[in-house]
């Protein structure tokens, strides 16, 4: 299968990761399409990219260096829109790339907060949102869904489920959405190739050596419909690259459906 790769990553600051290791970092993976979520650009700053043949982003509109979504890619969508979930409040989260055969939807889902304060609109109101959505696009064309979605979905997919029964990220309340969103007939494309493997993370503190001593979470994803699976020769974590709290996930899709 002649394949496209397919890369996305939560930078935790573009800005910030351009003076890293960023451009080392496309060098070494030569991603066709990188998806990038919590860039913290907005748009009088928006930096130009090189080595990519187009560049899409989505800004916050309504706080500076906060959320925000971008495509970067070597293949010109037929079509791109810019959402949110609350188009009067834009917080940049949702970005569609329309190809020949599928949508590509990159997105920065909100996190419940700490002390939980935005769980219920995390759960009752963009998950349900995002959700009737990516129906509503399934209806014409397959999609493959990216992003963080900051939920770490089975207790496999965290180093400590006990200790964090009420942490955002891992509610029963969160885990339950994310639940609905596969009974809607998409897939974990990650649990799809690998079912039962365990210490799988891309996410980890800043504190306590978490990452070097792998305490993490699974909380970024690639979600298909059932349709695209057939077309998808892999899906894995890239946990050697550095410069963001979360490791990019890259997936390889067939070229035909371009």
């Amino acid at each position: 299968m002649d394949t496209v790769k397919i890369i996305s990553w939560n930078v935790n600051g573009l800005r910030a990761i351009l003076d890293k290791n960023f451009y080392e970092f496309t060098q070494a993976y030569r991603p066709d399409i990188l998806c990038l979520q919590e860039t913290k650009i907005y748009a009088e700053v928006c930096p130009k990219i090189i080595g990519f043949k187009e560049t899409y982003f989505n800004h916050c509109e309504i706080k500076k260096g906060y959320s925000g979504t971008a495509i970067f890619t070597q293949i010109s969508p037929v079509s791109v829109r810019y959402l949110d979930v609350d188009m009067e409040h834009p917080e940049g989260r949702i970005i569609v790339n329309e190809y020949a055969s599928f949508y590509l939807i990159n997105t920065y889902v909100p996190n419940s907060k700490a002390d939980l304060q935005r769980l219920s609109y995390r759960t009752q109101v963009w998950d349900k949102a995002i959700r009737t959505l990516l129906l509503k696009l399934e209806q014409t064309k397959p999609i493959l869904w990216c992003g963080d979605l900051n939920v770490a979905h089975q207790p496999i997919d965290l180093e400590h489920p006990d200790a964090n029964h009420f942490s955002a990220g891992f509610t029963d309340e969160e885990r339950n959405s994310f639940s609905e969103h596969l009974k809607a007939g998409f897939v974990d494309v990650f649990r799809h190739f690998y079912p039962e493997k365990a210490k799988q993370y891309t996410w980890w503190s800043y504190r306590m050596r978490a990452r070097e001593k792998n305490v993490g979470w699974r909380i970024d994803y690639f979600i298909a419909s059932h349709k695209l699976l057939p077309y998808i020769a892999s899906c894995e974590i890239l946990p050697s690259v550095m410069g963001s709290d979360h490791a990019p996930i890259a997936l390889e899709i067939d070229k035909n459906l371009f």
